[in-house]
């Protein structure tokens, strides 16, 4: 298959790349910048330059394409206070595929997440979001959104990744974490910490994509879980451990001032099931878990240090 592919030099792109080249795949990948499209063309990908907001350039590459795996997310607004605007250039994207691959039966994968699910309750496949209104609904309702596309002739699916997509390199939830503890000089949970979040190795994800566009069927709704629950405060005592500072508890109403930006996250208890997944496609992940991964000591480069 050609495979048109967004966010392909990414952190779970750049993993899939290879990922789809290894099993037989031509690869087209979106590249905003020269370094993007440099990495791209080095792994074996042809190359389509231009962003999530060319919609023409998305419309043209989708049609020449035998299938999409739209990874793109703008995370560096969406975290920064702009989580609407990047919902909605999302959302146009969607649409602008959806219009390009109606009637043609082609595949069409949509990452997305399971935060936002009822939290407390491990979530599984079948469970939907509820649309709220807020940004990280926005969200949700594209993902909803890509699923009825199958009533438009598109083999669409969607798959909902753990917010903790984790492997040596990582600059996400963890890296912040470490960032933060070493900051602060404590490692720090909310309340008990006993709250749990889904976590999955990006190699494992990367599988998962491929298994997706290969044979996820029209409606499909699978989960990037390979551990359906790490406790925040393991995380937190492993932090701990490594760079020697106190492992400590945050009240929940000074979890704004300790954690500012995450802290309407990361007290979230929200673990997710994979087992319908593992079902369907045989998925079985078999990289490091999130601890392993934790005292393998990736996160905890220094910046003199850092790659």
């Amino acid at each position: 298959m050609r495979i048109f592919v967004t966010g392909a030099s990414g952190w779970i792109g750049s993993a899939l790349v290879p990922e789809l080249l290894d099993a037989g795949h031509q690869v087209v990948g979106l590249a905003r910048s020269d370094a993007s499209a440099a990495a791209l063309v080095e792994a074996g990908a042809e190359v389509v330059r231009g962003t999530v907001d060319d919609l023409d350039v998305l419309r043209e590459a989708a049609a020449a394409s035998d299938g999409v795996i739209h990874l793109a997310f703008k995370h560096d607004i969406a975290f920064s206070g702009g989580f609407q605007d990047a919902a909605d250039s999302d959302r146009r994207a969607v649409d602008t595929f959806g219009e390009a691959l109606a009637g043609t039966d082609r595949p069409f994968v949509l990452a997305s997440g399971v935060a936002g699910l009822t939290p407390g309750v491990t979530a599984t496949e079948q469970d939907m979001p509820t649309l709220d209104g807020s940004p990280m609904s926005v969200r949700a309702a594209t993902s909803l959104a890509t699923l009825d596309l199958a009533s438009r002739g598109i083999r669409a699916s969607v798959v909902r990744l753990s917010p903790t997509c984790h492997g040596d390199g990582d600059n996400g939830f963890m890296a912040f974490l470490v960032s933060l503890a070493r900051e602060k000089g404590v490692s720090g949970y909310v309340g008990d910490g006993a709250n749990r979040w889904p976590a999955v190795h990006r190699l494992d994800a990367a599988r998962l994509f491929r298994l997706a566009v290969e044979k996820a069927p029209a409606r499909s709704v699978l989960h990037g879980a390979a551990e359906e629950g790490v406790a925040i405060r393991d995380v937190a005592e492993v932090i701990g451990r490594h760079l020697d500072v106190p492992v400590t508890s945050v009240a929940p109403e000074d979890a704004p001032a300790h954690f500012g930006w995450l802290s309407g996250f990361i007290g979230h208890d929200a673990p997710a099931s994979s087992t319908l997944t593992r079902e369907l496609l045989g998925w079985e992940p078999t990289h490091p878990t999130l601890l392993d991964d934790l005292d393998k000591g990736h996160y905890f480069h220094t910046p003199a240090t850092a790659d």
